[in-house]
C-alpha cells in the first residue's frame, strides 16, 4: 500500500510543470531576502511612532538577522524531522503571521519579538527552495531554474531599501510588513498544491530513534547568534574596545568552534559538517561566502557615499543601485542557459572579473561624479554578480547526494548570510576608520606655515566678505568652509578606499576557484552513495 501511494505522489509531481514549482518558491525567497534590507531606511519612522531611539530600534534589524542564521543551518535536519513540505509550509506560515503582528505592533518590544519570529521562519526558506529546485529540475535544466530562484536572491537586496524608502514615505513604516501577507498567502495556496516531497526524502521520528542533539542546537544557536550580534553593533560600539562585543566574539568563536567538533562525532547530526571534505561544495561554500561579503558591503557603500558627500535622498540613492538589480534580472537566465555550453568555473571567475572591475570603476569617483557614472559602475558591478550565484551553486551541488541536499543547501546559505553581515561590519568599518586616518592627514596640511592653505583660505575670506559679511565673520565662515572641504576629502579617500579593497577581494578569490575540480556542462544526473 505504501509503494502505491509513493508511486502515486511520484506521479502526481511528474505532471506538475516544474516552472511553476520555480515560481513559487522564488516567491517566499524573495519575500523572505527583502525583509534582511527593506527595514533599514524605515528606522527613524519606526523610532519615532514606537518612542524609541534610532540605536534601540537597529534591533529590529539585528534581532531578524541573528535568528535567520540560526535556522539555516538547521534546514535539513527539520526536513528529515517534519518532512520537507510540512516544514516548508510551516516557515511560510510563521513569517506570514509574525509579518502581520509585525505591522501592528504596538511597542518595540513586540516588534522585536516577532522579528524574531519571523526570521525563524524565513531562515530556512531559501535552503529549502533549493533542495526543492534541484529534485524538481534535471541536472541540464538546474541551471535555468536557479537562474530564477537567484532573480529573487540577489535582486531582492538590491530593491529592499528603495522599495522600503518607498512605502515609508509615501504611506507607514507598518506596510513594510503587511506587504508580507497576500504574498505568504498566494506561497502556502501554490505549495500545498504544487510541491510534494521527493520519494527518497526518508523522515525520521523521535519514534524511529532520531536523538534532539540538544548540545549542538544549544552550541549553534549560541555561537551564530553572538558572531552576528558582533558583527551588527561592533562599528556602533567601537568593536574590541567595548565589553560587550570582545565577550560576544569570545563566545562566538568558543561555540562555533565546538559544534564543530562535536557534529562531526554524531550519528546524526543536525548540521553535517562531512560534506565540506567534498572539494567543490567546500570552495563553493567559501565563493559563495565572498559574494555575500561583496555583494552586501557595496550594496551598502555605495548609498552611504551618494548620500553623505552628495546629498542624495534615499530614494535617489535606491535609483541609482535599481538599474544593476535590472541588469541581473536579465542576465540571470542567460547565465543559466549559458551554464549548459560553458563550464561553471569560467563563468565564475569571469563573473568575479566584471565585478572587480565595476567596483574599479567606483573607485574612480569623485565629488563632483554624476548620477549617470554612478549608475553605470554600478550595472557593471552587477553584470559580473550575475554570472556568480548560479554557477557557484551549480557547482556546489554537482557532487552532492540528492539525499543530502537540505543539509548542504543549508551551509551554503548560511556562509552567504555570514558573508553579508561581514562585508556590511568590514566595509562601514573601514569607511569611518579610514576618514579619521585621512581626516589627520589632510590637518596636518591646514597650517599657517602652508602656503596653499593661506591662499585658499584668504580668498575664501574675500568671497564671503563681498557677500556682506563684517572681517570677523568672514573668517569665520572661511575657516569653517576649509575644515568641510577636509572632511568630504577624507571621507572620498575612505569610500574610494573601501570600493578598491571589495574589488581585490574578489580577485583573490579566482585562485581558489582555480582548484575546482572539472564539472561537465548538462552532464546526466548522477547519483553519490
Amino acid at each position: 500500500m505504501q509503494t502505491e501511494i509513493l508511486e502515486l505522489r511520484t506521479h502526481e509531481r511528474t505532471v506538475v510543470n516544474p516552472w511553476l514549482i520555480a515560481c513559487t518558491v522564488m516567491l517566499a525567497t524573495f519575500m523572505e531576502v527583502l525583509d534582511t534590507s527593506v527595514a533599514n531606511v524605515a528606522l527613524p519612522h519606526i523610532a519615532g511612532s514606537l518612542s524609541s531611539s534610532v540605536d534601540e530600534t537597529t534591533w529590529v534589524l539585528t534581532a531578524y538577522l541573528v535568528a535567520n542564521a540560526i535556522v539555516l543551518p538547521l534546514s535539513g535536519w527539520f526536513s528529515t524531522l517534519f518532512g520537507r513540505k510540512r516544514f516548508y509550509m510551516t516557515c511560510v506560515l510563521l513569517f506570514t503571521v509574525s509579518s502581520a503582528v509585525c505591522g501592528l505592533a504596538p511597542s518595540l518590544g513586540v516588534l522585536i519579538v516577532c522579528r524574531v519570529l519571523q526570521g525563524l521562519g524565513g531562515g530556512a526558506l531559501q535552503p529549502i527552495s533549493q533542495a526543492i529546485l534541484r529534485e524538481t529540475f534535471p541536472r541540464e535544466k538546474q541551471g535555468m531554474a536557479m537562474a530564477v530562484y537567484g532573480m529573487g536572491v540577489v535582486f531582492a537586496p538590491v530593491v529592499g531599501p528603495t522599495l522600503g524608502g518607498w512605502i515609508t514615505d509615501n504611506f507607514t513604516w507598518r506596510w513594510i510588513f503587511l506587504i508580507n501577507i497576500p504574498v505568504g498567502i498566494c506561497s502556502l495556496l501554490f505549495t500545498s498544491l504544487l510541491v510534494f516531497d521527493p520519494p527518497y526524502l526518508i523522515r525520521k521520528s523521535l519514534r524511529d530513534g532520531l536523538k534532539i542533539d540538544y548540545v549542538g542546537l544549544g552550541l549553534l544557536a549560541t555561537g551564530l547568534g553572538a558572531l552576528e550580534i558582533m558583527l551588527d553593533e561592533g562599528q556602533r560600539n567601537d568593536w574590541f574596545s567595548s565589553h560587550g562585543i570582545l565577550a560576544a566574539a569570545i563566545i562566538g568563536v568558543v561555540a562555533l568552534t565546538g559544534v564543530v567538533f562535536w557534529e562531526l562525532a554524531q550519528k546524526d547530526p543536525v548540521v553535517d559538517f562531512h560534506l565540506l571534505k567534498e572539494r567543490n561544495f567546500a570552495i563553493s561554500t567559501f565563493t559563495m561566502f565572498a559574494l555575500g561579503f561583496v555583494m552586501y558591503g557595496s550594496t551598502v557603500a555605495l548609498p552611504l557615499f551618494l548620500q553623505t558627500l552628495l546629498g542624495y535622498t534615499a530614494t535617489q540613492s535606491g535609483l541609482a543601485l535599481s538599474p544593476g538589480g535590472l541588469a541581473i534580472m536579465i542576465m540571470m537566465p542567460i547565465v543559466g542557459f549559458l551554464l549548459s555550453k560553458i563550464e561553471a568555473r569560467w563563468l565564475i571567475i569571469f563573473g568575479l572579473l566584471i565585478s572587480s572591475f565595476g567596483l574599479f570603476q567606483m573607485a574612480q569617483f569623485n565629488l563632483q561624479v554624476d548620477f549617470e557614472h554612478a549608475v553605470v559602475a554600478r550595472i557593471v558591478q552587477s553584470l559580473g554578480l550575475a554570472f556568480l550565484f548560479v554557477p557557484i551553486n551549480a557547482t556546489a551541488f554537482y557532487f552532492i547526494a540528492k539525499q543530502r541536499t537540505s543539509y548542504a543547501t543549508g551551509l551554503i546559505n548560511l556562509a552567504r548570510n555570514i558573508g553579508g553581515s561581514s562585508g556590511i561590519a568590514i566595509a562601514t568599518t573601514l569607511v569611518a576608520r579610514r576618514e579619521q586616518f585621512h581626516q589627520q592627514q589632510l590637518v596636518a596640511h591646514v597650517s599657517p606655515l602652508d602656503g596653499a592653505y593661506q591662499s585658499t583660505l584668504e580668498a575664501a575670506r574675500q568671497v564671503f566678505l563681498a557677500r556682506g559679511a563684517d572681517a570677523v565673520h568672514a573668517a569665520a565662515q572661511a575657516d569653517q568652509m576649509i575644515y568641510n572641504l577636509v572632511q568630504q576629502q577624507a571621507a572620498m579617500l575612505a569610500f574610494v578606499e573601501d570600493f578598491k579593497f571589495l574589488a581585490i577581494a574578489f580577485l583573490a578569490v579566482i585562485p581558489i576557484v582555480m582548484l575546482l575540480k572539472k564539472t561537465r556542462p548538462a552532464k546526466t544526473e548522477i547519483v553519490v552513495d
